[in-house]
């Protein structure tokens, strides 16, 4: 299986405007939720996994075939350009776009003609690399070249993911000019839903585009941290779903939520506190509400 061309260390994550602006007023150094997942320098690439049964056969994945019987032989056959392999005295025929769990049947079908009394096991060996381009907000935009196993997701990882400035919540998927997904990483992050992760082709765009809205979440928190908005403005319970929520040691009664009024000349920042009641927690945080 291909592994990513061999690449530079990944730059450090550099602190945004919206982070220095929290530290110098409050002295607490906030992270930015979610990009640690990509700072491990332990990811493993895709391979040695078993081959889905759905996986497509295409030019350059290599074939292992065993038979015996009324003929014995073991071959390593890898698909041409073309799509096609060459079996010496049964002839040459076309395995792209045969599914690997049709494999076996593909294989045995095209003996038959040939030879009777016999039985095989085919199986993948050596697969295809591909070539996708991550571009935008990322922290290493470039190619890369990976297993045709990997997906969008995987992609992430091999390339280091968005860099300060880029957004973790609209990361897309373009194919021919077209938006194949959308994915949300809070959803990964805070729930496991991989739902709109991809399988990747060679061509395939990843675009990181630039972090949308921002809200600094501290106190008394698991996680308190500088969290992105799906949206222009987004229910304070949400955003204490992805911190965990608040702990049994905070005020349980209300929150203080400082936002920026740029139309003040006497006070650019208000404070309002918030009851944390049911209604409160349906209210809307906007960019740069601390």
């Amino acid at each position: 299986v291909a592994t990513p061309q061999t690449a530079p260390a990944r730059p450090p994550l550099q602190r945004t405007e919206f982070q220095n602006f929290i530290q110098d007023n409050t002295g607490v150094a906030l992270p930015l939720f979610g990009y640690n997942l990509f700072d491990s320098t332990g990811f493993t690439p895709v391979q040695n996994v078993p081959v889905p049964a759905d996986y497509v056969i295409g030019p350059g994945d290599e074939v292992i075939l065993r038979v015996w019987g009324a003929m014995d032989v073991d071959l390593r056959l890898v698909v041409d350009r073309n799509g096609q392999v060459s079996v010496p005295k049964v002839g040459t025929f076309t395995l792209a776009g045969i599914s690997a769990g049709d494999l076996t049947g593909a294989m045995k079908s095209q003996l038959s003609r040939v030879y009777n009394n016999f039985q095989l096991t085919a199986s993948l060996g050596q697969l295809r690399s591909l070539q996708v381009f991550v571009v935008g907000q990322a922290r290493k935009p470039g190619a890369y070249t990976l297993s045709s196993l990997s997906t969008l997701v995987s992609a992430l990882f091999e390339s280091g993911g968005p860099s300060a400035t880029g957004s973790l919540r609209k990361i897309q998927l373009k194919r021919d000019g077209q938006t194949l997904t959308t994915l949300d990483l809070y959803k990964f992050i805070t729930e496991g839903d991989k739902s709109a992760d991809r399988r990747l082709l060679p061509g395939d765009v990843i675009v990181i585009p630039p972090a949308g809205p921002r809200v600094a979440l501290m106190g008394v928190l698991d996680t308190p941290a500088v969290y992105e908005l799906a949206s222009d403005e987004e229910p304070l319970g949400k955003l204490l779903a992805y911190s965990g929520g608040a702990l049994s040691l905070a005020n349980p009664g209300k929150v203080l939520v400082e936002r920026l009024t740029p139309q003040s000349n006497n006070a650019p920042r208000t404070v309002e506190e918030r009851a944390l009641d049911a209604q409160g927690l349906q209210r809307t945080v906007k960019d740069g509400d601390v």
